[in-house]
């Protein structure tokens, strides 16, 4: 299985030449290991809510500013104010497209957009205590959960998707502490 992943950065200043690296601030996050997280991620028999039969699978991520996802926040979810990660799913988990003969199985299937604004994250890391390619991990994987079905409507199932994101990030290497 693998993940192709479209990354857009909307700061210029914030990609090298080689447009491969997110940079800002203290973190330098290589495409390869965006993937690699995603990977790992979508293998977690926990996690994997996506449908299987699939070669791989396609999400894209764009990290942008406090301004650009206030303006989607308050155009899709009608909250006018900037929030730290937003994810569109492509497909709903128990859609009816999802029927293996409506899709083809040598194509990658296309799980969503997650958005997530750099700003935000760098203040979030900075109040947390941890670098920004942390919080970044963090954002990234829950907006997959959101892709991938799960919700938190409640505190219990916020609490559950929060254990969750602990779990993965911890399988790519990452260390966080919630409490």
């Amino acid at each position: 299985m693998f993940v192709e992943l479209c990354v857009q950065n909307c700061f210029d200043e914030l990609r090298d030449r080689s447009e491969t690296r997110v940079i800002y601030n203290d973190a330098q996050i290589p495409l390869e290991t965006w993937e690699n997280w995603f990977s790992v991620w979508l293998e977690l028999d926990q996690v994997q809510m996506a449908p299987s039969g699939f070669p791989g699978y396609e999400i894209a991520l764009r990290l942008t500013n406090d301004a650009e996802i206030q303006s989607l926040n308050s155009q899709y979810r009608h909250q006018d104010k900037p929030t730290d990660v937003l994810a569109f799913a492509a497909l709903e988990v128990d859609s009816p497209e999802l029927e293996q003969d409506n899709l083809s199985s040598d194509l990658p299937l296309y799980l969503g957009d997650i958005i997530i604004s750099i700003e935000t994250a760098n203040r979030q890391a900075q109040q947390q205590g941890h670098p920004l390619s942390t919080e970044l991990a963090w954002l990234s994987a829950h907006g997959l959960l959101h892709l991938l079905g799960w919700d938190h409507p409640d505190d219990e199932t916020l609490e559950r998707m929060l254990e969750q994101q602990v779990v993965m990030l911890n399988k790519v290497g990452i260390s966080i502490d919630i409490s």
